[in-house]
């Protein structure tokens, strides 16, 4: 068993095309920041080249837009537990620059959660999420 694990989080009330979006980028950002988390590649039968995959399963979880803020919060104050996060701020931005900056003029309440990625612990990432639901 793995001794870490990954979660992904959903806005309930997100369109299914803003979930989609939020789990890939919340994916690309959680694979990126942990080296172990995406396999070698690997060879078919045929000799054909496979791409690592991540690794770790990912349960993806909902939550309501006051969970995700509580649990960002949450998450972030647990010792080894990293959090990533997609906001409406960033969905609305055209660059990452712009993001950057708009992000930097907006207060902490005004930040609209649409998902986050988790990475740590099992036991803390467990405790932290173990009463969401799937994402269905």
């Amino acid at each position: 068993m793995l001794a870490n694990k990954m979660v992904v989080v959903l806005a309930a009330e997100a369109p299914v095309g803003v979930a989609l979006n939020t789990a890939a980028l919340l994916g690309v950002a959680l694979g990126d920041h942990h080296e172990d988390v995406v396999g070698e590649p690997v060879t078919d039968a045929s000799g054909a080249v496979h791409e690592g995959m991540c690794a770790h399963p990912i349960p993806v979880l909902r939550a309501s837009g006051e969970q995700l803020r509580d649990l960002r919060a949450q998450a972030a104050a647990r010792e080894g537990v990293t959090v990533h996060d997609m906001n409406q701020v960033a969905q609305r931005s055209r660059t990452y620059e712009e993001y950057a900056a708009t992000l930097s003029g907006t207060k902490p309440d005004d930040v609209e959660y649409l998902g986050l990625g988790l990475y740590g612990p099992r036991a803390a990432v467990d405790s932290l999420t173990g009463a969401l639901a799937l994402y269905r």
